[in-house]
């Protein structure tokens, strides 16, 4: 009987890990294809792109498309602005939240659980567009590339799982540093921010996706087009390449221009996945150290 019972269960096991398995690849597929599409249009001939709904494998292969975005400086311009906002801006937001974490970990804190209750209010409850844009507006931030790092520097979900990681640490490692004479600072930089450094990488992996993707802030505080980044440049060129007039556009675009739009996609996406290898090993471990204790 209980050689039947191991068997059913040894069955049941496999029968578990084919399904599961094949679950997995579909959705795999289903989110790497697209990209796949993209690629290959960028690569294919504008007649291939128009006359297929989709391609796996250009049949022409193309480099067009690229030597058109190349060939103009708006291009670099924009990818210069994404990349240096987005290392200045992760580089202020981790700061700020790493200090502002670390400080409302600490039970001694005075007002901890009243500035606590406002960092979860402002989950649920933000200012609005207008308020935000009437600030930024009042401390003369418009056309200043600072709007687009200031306004969301830092963010209520990262503060709390950086906050719960600090509070899962063992107070007796700062009392130790405090006795061996390291003061409040002396135990965040040589004790503190080296044991966090997965919950680091992983948060500021959010920040960085989050700020090369920025294009609301851009539209709404930045009115010079020179200092637009790439994810507005690409809305301008997706509007022009389909056929409409985009009014105050830097990008000349001749429609059809289908595999322009696919190889300013890849453009815009490729320093992402380069960046995202680098912090791959991290990104789940930082993740659930910090969301263990509430």
């Amino acid at each position: 009987m209980e050689q039947t019972l191991r068997k059913d269960t040894t069955i049941g096991s496999k029968i578990f890990t084919i399904v599961n398995n094949t679950l997995l690849i579909l959705i795999a597929l289903a989110c790497l294809l697209p990209f796949v599409n993209v690629i290959a249009s960028s690569f294919a001939s504008t007649q291939e792109v128009v006359s297929k709904k989709f391609i796996l494998f250009p049949t022409t292969f193309s480099l067009d498309a690229y030597r058109y975005i190349l060939s103009t400086p708006t291009i670099f311009k924009g990818l210069g602005v994404s990349i240096g906002t987005t290392l200045v801006g992760t580089f202020v937001s981790m700061a700020l939240t790493a200090f502002m974490a670390y400080g409302l970990s600490r039970k001694y804190l005075a007002g901890r659980n009243a500035i606590n209750f406002i960092v979860v209010f402002s989950m649920l409850f933000s200012g609005g567009m207008i308020p935000t844009f009437l600030i930024v507006k009042s401390v003369g931030l418009i056309d200043s590339y600072w709007s687009m790092i200031l306004p969301v520097a830092i963010n209520a979900f990262n503060l709390i799982i950086m906050r719960n990681f600090f509070q899962a640490l063992p107070e007796s490692l700062e009392e130790s540093a405090k006795i061996d004479g390291c003061n409040d600072f002396g135990v965040f930089f040589k004790i503190m921010l080296p044991l966090a450094l997965p919950s680091i990488a992983t948060i500021s992996l959010f920040y960085a996706v989050t700020y090369w993707n920025t294009y609301m802030n851009a539209i709404l505080y930045l009115n010079d087009s020179t200092k637009w980044p790439i994810q507005v440049l690409l809305r301008q060129i997706v509007i022009v390449s389909s056929g409409m007039q985009a009014e105050g556009s830097s990008v000349d675009v001749i429609p059809p221009a289908q595999t322009i739009k696919m190889a300013v996609i890849v453009v815009a996406t490729v320093p992402m996945l380069i960046a995202y290898p680098f912090v791959q090993k991290h990104f789940t471990k930082g993740a659930l150290l910090g969301a263990v204790k509430g």
